[in-house]
């Protein structure tokens, strides 16, 4: 019943008609990387003709502010009091906007020509379609998938991420596999178009997350009431990746290690959730040791830590798990961690 429900929530709300005609907002968020607007805001002003193009930035110490005001006029300024990180920068700064679509773009993506319409031309058609991301390549290596998103998200029974196109650390070559359009359970943060009341209905992005995960979360949510998410493999921008937290910094272990499992605990209803849980613990043991035997000890204590930062949040997430926590069929998989290392399945298409 829950889910008939849902879905006629979204059906029933016809988001594209109710503001007309469709405002679409970019938004780059900032912090302190004048450098990265140097080289790929150029382009965003170029390409996104039919929005409008905004920079939030997150309390800057650099000159990114004036360099914008100078260098890009069109451009609007958003500037946040405090550095929030992902999620509290970018809820301060879309509750200033009017727009029916956010993009939520980084600011070390280089969007390409007519990034924009084939997505928009999605929601146009159907209305359940509340968020969706474009084909992601990498900045560095245009062959091939980034990692951060790829061709569209999903999540294993033990919340686990992985993507079309990209397991783990195992990149595709982008070879046209993924040219087409099909439904996800997670759109990338890297570059989210997202309905914003479909974004402010389902609470938006949770700040406990500061970074990192926070838009599996909200795709979680948004699900959970009969949303739709979409790949759309006819859009393509190429990102850099890491550009604030590279896959090196133990901070990013820490916060994809700690918020995966806040993603179970919030998300996943009845008892299963926590049996779920105590599985992901053991495999997380796993790498952990992984991590040490690999002379990365910094890795290691970082998994150390998210446990502790997970069980200090836990009386707060189960109270959020009573207003979130759904029966959604959350995963395809029951384990990502088992068909990558024990059954040697490196792409999405031999799972």
């Amino acid at each position: 019943m829950l889910a008939k429900q849902s879905i006629n929530f979204y059906r029933s709300t016809n988001f594209l008609t109710k503001f007309v005609p469709v405002k679409v907002a970019v938004v780059i968020l900032n912090w302190n990387g004048k450098g990265l607007l140097e080289k790929f805001l150029p382009a965003v002003v170029e390409f996104s003709k039919e929005a409008t193009v905004y920079v939030a930035d997150n309390a800057s110490r650099d000159d990114s502010v004036s360099f914008i005001s100078k260098s890009f006029p069109s451009v609007k300024i958003i500037q946040n009091k405090v550095n929030g990180g992902y999620a509290k920068g970018y809820n301060d700064a879309l509750k200033s906007l009017s727009e029916t679509i956010f993009v939520l773009l980084n600011s070390d993506v280089e969007v390409t020509e007519n990034w924009l319409q084939p997505v928009l031309s999605e929601f146009s058609k159907d209305n359940s379609v509340v968020a969706a991301q474009p084909k992601i390549l990498d900045f560095k290596n245009k062959e091939y998938f980034e990692y951060a998103g790829a061709a569209g998200g999903f999540v294993d029974k033990y919340g686990y991420p992985y993507c079309r196109g990209r397991i783990f650390n195992t990149l595709e070559k982008d070879t046209g596999q993924y040219n087409g359009i099909t439904e996800i359970f997670w759109a990338s943060g890297a570059c989210l178009f997202v309905k914003s009341e479909a974004f402010w209905s389902a609470g938006g992005l949770d700040e406990d997350y500061f970074a990192h995960q926070e838009e599996i979360d909200l795709c979680w949510r948004m699900k959970s009431k009969g949303g739709k998410i979409l790949y759309i493999g006819n859009s393509e921008i190429y990102h850099v990746g890491g550009a604030t937290l590279d896959s090196l910094n133990p901070k990013k272990t820490f916060y994809n290690f700690r918020n995966s499992l806040l993603n179970l605990l919030k998300n996943v209803g009845g008892v299963k959730a926590f049996s779920a849980i105590f599985m992901r613990m053991v495999l997380d043991g796993v790498a952990a040791v992984q991590f040490l035997f690999q002379g990365k000890p910094k890795h290691f204590a970082a998994i150390g830590k998210a446990h502790l930062s997970f069980y200090s949040l836990m009386p707060k997430f189960n109270r959020k798990r009573k207003k979130n926590a759904t029966t959604l069929r959350y995963f395809a998989i029951k384990s990502i961690v088992y068909q990558y290392f024990i059954r040697n399945k490196r792409f999405f298409s031999d799972l």
